[in-house]
């Protein structure tokens, strides 16, 4: 079972959520939270695998809480669901360490499976949000040299699969595209993530489009 916690700051969302999600086997909504705050202390006393997010809330807005529980040793996957799809408040989460995206106008059916993809590792962006970013992003300065040294501990192959993780393919996708097992590209984008400090593969797409690495390996 997938438990989930369910942030927004109005109560009709928080329990038309929590009834989509009860009809499915696999998820279990085991709390509630009408802002980060709460977000943030309901998060340690029920320790979900998945947070569904809203981003704007009184006392603490969804990118604050995110921070927070990425700080936390056992980090949950977060879930940022909004009716906001503008370039700042998504490049926030991104950079908080948001494991995905979701439109409140997301039908039901992708809502699960936006849980069980984030659940199994995967990025998860809706198109839509994934357009806006990469304008966004293709439109920052060239990579510094403090930055290009990051990428150093990364191997040629590691630099190539961090290239198409920053363009969107899962990992079953670029084991297809570079003739590998899954599982290999699995323990690649683990010790990726590892070399970079990075908590998951959201926060290694804004360091890839940031720095210009897909623009050079892409």
């Amino acid at each position: 079972m997938i438990k989930t916690l369910v942030v927004d700051d109005q109560a009709l969302v928080r329990g038309g959520l929590r009834a989509m999600l009860e009809t499915k086997d696999d998820i279990d909504v085991v709390g509630e939270a009408a802002d980060g705050v709460e977000a943030v202390e309901q998060s340690r006393l029920r320790r979900p695998d998945v947070v569904l997010m809203d981003i704007r809330m009184p006392r603490m807005d969804g990118i604050e809480a995110t921070r927070r529980l990425m700080a936390a040793t056992q980090a949950p996957k977060v879930l940022i669901l909004t009716t906001f799809d503008v370039d700042e408040y998504v490049y926030e989460a991104m950079r908080a360490g948001a494991a995905g995206f979701l439109l409140k106008d997301t039908p039901p059916s992708a809502l699960a499976e936006g849980i069980r993809t984030v659940m199994a590792g995967e990025a998860l962006l809706a198109p839509s949000v994934t357009r806006r970013l990469v304008e966004h992003f293709v439109r920052r300065p060239p990579p510094t040299a403090t930055v290009t040294a990051t990428f150093s501990e990364l191997t040629s192959r590691e630099l190539e699969i961090l290239g198409h993780v920053a363009g969107g393919l899962s990992n079953r996708e670029i084991a297809s595209k570079l003739f590998l097992s899954e599982a290999t590209v699995k323990t690649h984008v683990t010790r990726i993530l590892a070399k970079l400090g990075l908590r998951g593969r959201v926060q290694a797409v804004v360091l890839a489009y940031e720095t210009g690495l897909v623009e050079r390996g892409g």
